[in-house]
């Protein structure tokens, strides 16, 4: 797992006081940055180098976010096929899981157009980050529910009532 600090920007909220619902991707491909450094170490973009592609991203939201309080990024690889690999994002506030999603990659050869074979070094380190969902979702269960009995702060909305 990778884990990525975000701080919300006021610019990231709406009239509402929550973080826009078009501001989750962003935060998610900010998270994939370690990913990339797998495939592409020095993220050289070019047609020579870069070698991934995005075929799919799917989100799920849970809860608000809120301007004011750190979002936990937590980026996981959920499957590894012979040319694409899934990774699954989770943001976290406040000890709660808001919101999670997945981006489907692609082995890609830009010069040719088409999908290739992962190299086995970097299955390899793909591996390093594997998880299933079923593990992860009773995992999450478990961490959510220890985490009500010892809320340290509220949700920024609270702070009204």
């Amino acid at each position: 797992m990778f884990k990525t600090t975000i701080t919300p920007r006021i610019g990231d909220t709406d009239g509402l006081r929550h973080i826009n619902n078009t501001v989750l991707p962003i935060w998610f491909e900010t998270a994939r940055n370690p990913i990339f450094e797998i495939f592409v170490p020095n993220y050289e973009l070019t047609y020579k180098k870069w070698n991934l592609i995005m075929v799919r991203t799917e989100f799920n939201y849970f809860d608000q976010i809120y301007f004011g309080y750190d979002v936990e990024i937590r980026t996981y690889v959920t499957k590894i096929g012979n040319s694409s690999f899934t990774v699954h994002h989770e943001a976290w506030q406040n000890g709660t899981l808001r919101a999670d999603g997945k981006a489907i990659m692609v082995y890609f050869d830009f010069i040719k157009q088409e999908s290739i074979t992962i190299p086995e070094n970097i299955r390899e380190e793909l591996k390093k980050h594997l998880v299933s969902l079923d593990d992860l979702e009773k995992e999450n269960k478990k961490e959510m529910k220890e985490n009500e009995k010892k809320v340290d702060e509220l949700d920024y909305i609270n702070s009204d009532l």
